[in-house]
């Protein structure tokens, strides 16, 4: 029930994800990898990536295609929603209370009419190679 936000330059696709293949030894939240119009792109499951609990077996999925570093990757979330403008200015600086976890991957909160949406900042999404190469 949170709503979770990425700057539109950064979209490049949003797509329904077909035939993932597992990746052995992949950290938990690589979900695998997919063949999408010819380019292999890593999945990332975004719910294990933000320690929600993971989806059940019969809900929908949805991935967003984003680029990093010259990679190719496929954000696993649950549904997509509108594009919306939002100013710059409205973005405020994540509440001392946030989830550490949130905190790691979020650029900010905006207010929206009756909710808050966590901006969340690609690079440190995806931040979660590091320890894998480095081993």
């Amino acid at each position: 029930d949170q709503l979770f936000g990425l700057p539109i330059a950064r979209v490049r696709d949003v797509f329904v994800p077909d035939r993932l293949t597992r990746v052995p030894l992949a950290p938990p939240e690589v979900a695998g990898v997919l063949n999408l119009r010819g380019r292999i792109v890593t999945a990332i499951d975004m719910r294990n990536r933000l320690g929600l609990p993971a989806r059940t077996a019969t809900e929908e999925t949805m991935a967003v295609g984003v680029d990093c570093g010259g990679e190719s990757y496929a954000l696993l979330v649950d549904s997509v929603g509108d594009v919306v403008k939002l100013p710059d200015e409205a973005l405020e600086a994540n509440p001392v209370n946030l989830d550490r976890r949130l905190a790691a991957v979020c650029a900010g909160i905006h207010q929206l009419e009756g909710q808050l949406l966590v901006s969340l900042d690609v690079d440190r999404v995806l931040g979660i190679g590091a320890d894998a190469a480095a081993a």
